[in-house]
């Protein structure tokens, strides 16, 4: 295994692992904006302003929550926080499939089974991130009303998951090559 692999193994655990503890901060974030609402800068900083509002964000499903009084919208950072830890749970497990498809084919053929399973799953995890996001921006209209909250949707996980499932293809028919040379020898 070279230094690369080695590295990109590295790498993709680590930033699974700040995925799943994203992702549990923000979870408990959510809870706390609706228990607690005075709590929630032990969480989260915003940089809210009463002209703009705050913009919350996670890999493109972003919202600008209104400002009153000088304090963020607590229902809107509520709905943002369900949308967006379920975003971070995708992709702490886009990065989970990644490093045990790195660590496994530094072991041998990256056409195995196995592979090719995790590689179809990222592409469907890479989908879905920008549907959770759409969903949760209807919810968040049909909660907070269409003026309430500005709310926007990057659809580059979509195309990107689109592409990971097309390569997938190729793997499959790589590992059905790899089998029947095998099977020559």
């Amino acid at each position: 295994m070279n230094a690369a692999n080695k590295a990109a193994i590295i790498v993709s655990k680590i930033i699974e692992v700040f995925h799943w503890v994203g992702a549990a901060l923000l979870a408990a974030a959510t809870v706390c904006a609706k228990a607690a609402p005075d709590k929630i800068g032990l969480f989260v900083g915003f940089d809210a302003k009463e002209c703009c509002g705050a913009e919350l964000n996670v890999y493109g499903f972003e919202v600008q929550a209104a400002v009153v009084n000088g304090s963020v919208d607590m229902t809107a950072f509520f709905l943002f926080g369900i949308g967006g830890t379920l975003i971070l749970l995708l992709m702490a497990m886009v990065f989970r499939n990644l490093h045990l498809i790195l660590k496994a084919s530094a072991a041998g053929s990256p056409f195995r089974a196995d592979n090719i399973r995790m590689l179809k799953e990222i592409g469907i995890f890479s989908v879905a991130v920008p549907l959770v996001g759409f969903v949760m921006s209807i919810v968040i209209r049909l909660v907070l009303g269409p003026d309430a909250a500005e709310i926007s949707v990057d659809q580059a996980g979509l195309f990107m998951g689109l592409i990971i499932l097309c390569l997938t293809r190729y793997f499959m028919y790589g590992a059905q090559l790899e089998e029947e040379v095998d099977g020559l020898v």
